[in-house]
């Protein structure tokens, strides 16, 4: 066996809470005997995505003799899991660019005819002609002649109101602690980077779920919020989108969630002109 870096649980520290697991799609830890364990290393890749979501700083990395990470063996778990967890797993491999395993991931689910997510597989389709022609989303706008400011002005502090994390809605599970009484701000991707004061004026006190209704796999969204609704009591959601055509699929997922949950639940709707402002 070679060394390798690869995750160490403090026993002590541990108070087998649990939040380390869902965070884990490679499947390498368990609560076992009230303490999460390292059940192999074959299905630690030794990138730590399971750290951030420890409340006791229980889990670190260390360099130790360990079996050599093994991504077939990986994905043979990963697929018992469903989609949602295949999705969550290619998404951990391409943050931390492992592009080896990302490539065995992909040869695994061809070879055994399960099918890869769209945005990792034909991501070269989605800006072909034939998906984006006359497209109002993907008209080309300049906005060089909208009023600019000083370097002073854009200087001025303001505090992040972030809340959570994850905010990619694939990658919250329904379970997340921060989704009880819960006033959710669902936002298309584009919003907070066009409206100047997104984290001011409307994300504060809320919780943050971002994605993209014209990119992503939006039957997948809208299971993803039945099953958010039907297992937490949210307050309210809030949709933020903007003003192009594609971008309003939000609302319809999220009203069709609403009704599938046999919920009430108050929805507000906004909208962002491509020119920054609120429609």
């Amino acid at each position: 066996m070679a060394k390798r870096k690869i995750i160490k649980i403090d026993e002590d520290k541990c108070n087998g809470c649990g939040l380390c697991i869902p965070n884990c799609p490679e499947g390498a830890l368990q609560i076992i005997d009230g303490k999460a364990r390292l059940i192999s290393d074959l299905f630690c890749d030794g990138l730590g995505a399971c750290i951030g979501h420890c409340p006791k700083g229980a889990i670190t990395i260390e360099e130790r003799e360990a079996e050599r990470y093994d991504e077939k063996k990986v994905m043979e778990n990963i697929v018992k899991q469903g989609k949602n967890v295949i999705r969550a797993h290619l998404g951990h491999l391409k943050e931390h660019n492992q592009h080896q395993y990302f490539k065995e991931a992909l040869e695994y689910l061809k070879e055994n005819n399960i099918e890869i997510p769209l945005e990792y597989s034909y991501s070269h389709k989605i800006h072909s002609p034939s998906i984006t022609q006359g497209c109002p989303g993907l008209k080309i706008v300049d906005l060089k002649g909208k009023e600019m400011y000083s370097k002073e002005e854009i200087r001025q502090k303001q505090v992040s109101q972030l809340r959570n994390w994850p905010i990619q809605i694939m990658l919250v599970p329904a379970y997340a602690p921060y989704l009880t009484d819960a006033d959710l701000l669902v936002s298309a991707d584009c919003t907070a980077f066009s409206f100047a004061d997104f984290h001011s004026e409307i994300l504060k006190d809320k919780v943050l779920l971002i994605g993209c209704p014209k990119l992503d796999d939006v039957e997948l969204y809208k299971e993803k919020f039945v099953q958010i609704l039907k297992d937490n009591n949210i307050r309210s959601i809030t949709c933020i989108h903007m003003e192009v055509p594609c971008c309003f699929g939000f609302v319809n997922i999220l009203k069709e969630a609403i009704r599938l949950s046999k919920k009430e639940i108050p929805f507000k709707e906004i909208t962002v002109g491509i020119k920054g402002e609120i429609k």
